[in-house]
């Protein structure tokens, strides 16, 4: 297989199509792949997570203002775009809660961060705690944030819906097909496919996910950079746990410097209940078990030595965290005993079956610092967006839709309609909200 490319995308996740789709409505001379070595779309992280629909309360808007932004729009891309395809998307809410005064204040924090970025009166709400037992008596907290504005979807049929638009407007999706090489040769990209075949391309879009940093560094791209990957595990909930509440609970993140997560009681679209996740250290992207976290533990380690992130893995606090998530793998009441502490009438003893286990990869730059943000890469011929995690599923379309603008107001990839319609939106007036 020999083909010459326009643009070739690598990564078939929530991004890696969303942007496959913005281009496929906006090029329809230029031939674009999309490259997944998974066997379909959303095979990973963008099918694997909780399937909420952020409302932008928990992104500083001067920090994080980019994932705010595309998290409030992508709210009602998704509400709409689900309508148009009749998939399953609905308006439940999160309660978010603090078990202290630090907590109360973390809590008045998010709630004037959501107003900033976006929403109403309506959409968020601070509540003590005997204002918040009459709605959800099974919660013990002191204090609690109603986030109104917050929904459950399936991202992996969304993703797959999405790759179907994309795909009926003439993109060419390549599954089960890993890319092995890359090389420059004069002004194109060289592709080796599963080291047998070879495709070329003017431009490449790297959005790989867990893989977005090895990808950028066999380009020669964000050398500064490495990452850590981090299994979420969860837990399922019986039946009779259905009604324990209305909708999902999180709690106020302990060490919101580290992407460690106290697991949530997670109420999914389809109402079956889960405990999770958990962030346990593994040494691969696809690091579900122990034959692929053993294959890949030197090579992982050797990376991690030589980069910013041996000073975070010798960090004390870091080892500590570490070894407590691992203790919350090996132990399924040190996990469900977190959830506990606000939902006390769960029994462990009745949760006796795992849901489905996701990776998220998180970069550390030279500093041995976790880098809070989306990390944008490009050179003349490439793209990179590395360190795309949560919101993402949530803001994907809006922000693919961003980073297909950009490209066009670069000269790097113009499209041939800067205006099309796009399904249900019109690519102007996207742009126009994100510029809001």
């Amino acid at each position: 297989m020999t083909h010459n490319f326009d643009l070739v995308i690598i990564g078939g996740g929530i991004l890696g199509t969303s942007i496959s789709y913005f281009l496929s409505f906006l090029n329809k001379t230029k031939e674009i792949a999309i490259i997944e070595q998974a066997p379909n779309v959303a095979f990973h992280t963008s099918g694997r997570n909780t399937g909420k629909v952020h409302a932008p309360y928990l992104y500083n808007p001067e920090k994080k203002k980019m994932f705010a932004k595309t998290s409030f729009n992508g709210y009602e891309m998704w509400e709409e775009y689900s309508k148009l395809k009749n998939l399953p998307f609905k308006k439940d809410g999160i309660i978010e809660v603090a078990f202290d005064e630090k907590g109360h204040k973390v809590l008045e924090k998010y709630l004037k961060w959501g107003k900033q970025n976006g929403l109403q009166d309506n959409d968020i709400k601070l509540m003590e705690k005997n204002e918040l037992k009459k709605i959800e008596p099974e919660i013990k907290c002191e204090s609690a944030l109603y986030v109104y504005k917050d929904g459950s979807t399936d991202y992996s049929k969304l993703t797959n819906a999405v790759i179907k638009d994309s795909t009926d407007n003439g993109i060419k999706l390549l599954t089960n097909t890993k890319v092995t090489q890359i090389k420059k040769i004069k002004n194109k990209w060289k592709i080796m496919l599963d080291n047998e075949h070879e495709i070329f391309a003017n431009y490449i879009i790297n959005a790989a996910g867990g893989e977005s940093i090895d990808i950028a560094h066999k380009m020669g791209i964000a050398k500064k950079f490495t990452d850590v990957h981090f299994r979420g595990e969860y837990w399922k909930a019986p039946k009779e746990y259905s009604d324990l509440t209305k909708t999902s609970v999180y709690s106020v993140p302990e060490y919101p410097d580290y992407p460690f997560l106290d697991p949530h009681w997670i109420i999914r679209v389809d109402g079956s209940c889960e405990i999770g996740p958990n962030a346990v250290p593994v040494f691969s992207p696809y690091g579900y078990n122990k034959v692929e976290n053993i294959k890949e533990f030197i090579p992982k380690l050797l990376d991690m030595l030589n980069s910013g992130a041996r000073k975070a893995i010798f960090d004390k606090q870091f080892q500590e965290l570490a070894i407590n998530e691992i203790q919350s793998s090996m132990s399924k009441s040190k996990m469900i005993n977190r959830v506990r502490r606000f939902l006390p009438k769960i029994d462990v003893e009745k949760i006796t079956e795992k849901g489905t286990a996701g990776i998220r990869s998180s970069v550390i730059n030279e500093k041995g610092q976790f880098v809070p943000d989306v990390i944008l890469e490009e050179d003349t011929m490439s793209f990179h967006i590395l360190n795309y995690n949560s919101p993402g599923a949530t803001g994907a379309l809006p922000f693919s839709a961003h980073v297909v603008n950009h490209l066009n107001k670069q000269g790097l990839f113009q499209s041939e309609s800067s205006d099309a319609q796009c399904g249900p939106w019109r690519f102007s007036k996207i742009i126009e909200k994100m510029a809001s």
